[in-house]
């Protein structure tokens, strides 16, 4: 297995209400299913000894059913500024099992990877992601009773230290026969840091 790390921000939205939760194992997902786009950037990383630094990638899920219980449809975006090797390294961290891939034993069906031109964005409370044609995201955080963000700790396994509780304004996704326009509901974010075992 190649050594890898990866320390960035990330966000996911879903079609779930505030707050999802397939966090918490025990409980199916409201609909039935899971609709889920997730977006990183990373700001430093290595795959072995390829630099990963300042590249965007984001991946889109449909999970028919609880997340930890079910195979998963992915398909992932790699910035087009990415490089093959670079482009290789992202797509073996978040899929390929030999790699220790993030999301590997749970993919029950890989749509494959695509290079796209990614926005991302993380600006205070708000995050984004655009890429043209394919997908429109922007979540907002959700502010608790003394006006801060609302946190969860020891909850996710993306980021076990801490984790940010959101809302989106918006997730707008179409490719690969799959057509989400979702608003108002249930994002999470977070700085991460990631790596192989």
């Amino acid at each position: 297995m190649t050594k890898w790390e990866l320390k960035g921000d990330y966000f996911e939205a879903c079609n779930c209400d505030v707050a999802c939760p397939c966090i918490f194992s025990s409980y199916p997902p409201p609909d039935g299913h899971c609709s889920v786009v997730l977006a990183a950037h990373v700001n430093s990383g290595q795959f072995g000894d390829t630099r990963l630094d300042g590249l965007n990638t984001f991946v889109a899920i449909y999970s028919p059913g609880p997340m930890d219980k079910v195979k998963w449809k992915v398909a992932m975006y790699i910035d087009s500024r990415a490089n093959k090797a670079q482009s290789e390294a992202l797509e073996a961290i978040f899929t390929k099992v030999q790699e220790g891939g993030l999301f590997a034993s749970a993919i029950g069906e890989y749509l494959g990877s695509k290079s796209a031109e990614i926005h991302y964005t993380a600006d205070g409370k708000t995050r984004s992601l655009m890429v043209q044609g394919i997908a429109d995201v922007e979540v907002e955080d959700f502010l608790g009773p003394d006006g801060r963000p609302t946190e969860f700790k020891n909850a996710h396994s993306l980021a076990p230290e801490l984790l940010y509780v959101a809302k989106s304004t918006k997730l707008n996704y179409s490719d690969h026969g799959m057509n989400w326009q979702i608003s108002g509901k249930n994002s999470y974010h977070a700085p991460f840091s990631w790596k192989s075992r």
